[in-house]
């Protein structure tokens, strides 16, 4: 059972029109609904949901993927709150960061990069494609597939090299993007994707759903050995004229 967190900010729902007729319940519910399966056990938290801002240790202590998606409220987050998340995926929780949330400061502390890429809200087609077939993330996807209107985020993007490119966005107005990126961040993964605009249907597109589920099983932290650093150790091996201190 992957214990799977999604995090929203909350806010277009409740105060745009557009938003709030396709995501009546907010995004974070939309996304639960979609993602339900035997193998998730999912929680939905959002910005002002409590004083942690919906972000506590305790929530992220049993959250083995945080899927975030966040736009107009980024300097809203506290900064000790997205360091918190990012010192949690540092210790091994997968990151799944939706659309915006490549302007989100867990995303940009984790990456140390600004994330800046050109923009246009025009809602035009996109052709996502997927440039690494056999990436796990893409399995049982297409070698492209339309979305029928998005926000168009272009190159350049601000990014560190990525580990992987799974997918590239193509816009009608001629652009291009690094839509599915992956790093690997310490212990944990990331994965970067970029549809999920909240005045778009992306999330309604079946093909988009099944990423976000494949990233997250791709995401889930596997037992690793200790590696932690800063403590002293006994040799393994005896040492001649050692003087111990």
């Amino acid at each position: 059972m992957v214990r799977v967190t999604i995090w929203n900010e909350f806010w277009h729902e409740r105060h745009e029109d557009v938003p709030a007729q396709l995501y009546p319940s907010g995004i974070h519910e939309f996304l639960r609904e979609k993602l339900s399966c035997d193998d998730f056990a999912i929680t939905t938290s959002w910005l002002d949901k409590d004083e942690e801002q919906g972000l506590s240790d305790e929530l992220l202590q049993n959250t083995d993927v945080l899927i975030w998606w966040s736009h107009c409220k980024q300097d809203v987050l506290r900064d000790d709150v997205a360091l918190r998340v990012a010192r949690r995926a540092h210790d091994g929780m997968g990151f799944i960061g939706l659309h915006s949330a490549r302007n989100g400061k867990p995303f940009r502390m984790m990456l140390g990069t600004d994330c800046s890429a050109v923009w246009r809200d025009w809602n035009e087609k996109t052709r996502v494609w997927c440039t690494s077939p056999a990436h796990p993330i893409a399995a049982g996807i297409p070698l492209s597939f339309d979305l029928e209107g998005e926000e168009m985020y272009g190159e350049h993007f601000d990014i560190p090299r990525p580990d992987d490119l799974v997918f590239v966005s193509w816009y009608a107005g001629g652009e291009i993007f690094r839509g599915g990126v992956t790093f690997t961040y310490g212990l944990g993964k990331i994965f970067y994707f970029h549809p999920g605009h909240e005045r778009c249907r992306s999330f309604y597109n079946p093909h988009v759903i099944q990423i976000i589920k494949n990233a997250i099983y791709w995401a889930n932290p596997v037992p690793k050995k200790d590696i932690s650093g800063g403590r002293f150790v006994e040799p393994l091996e005896p040492i001649a004229n050692a003087e111990r201190k």
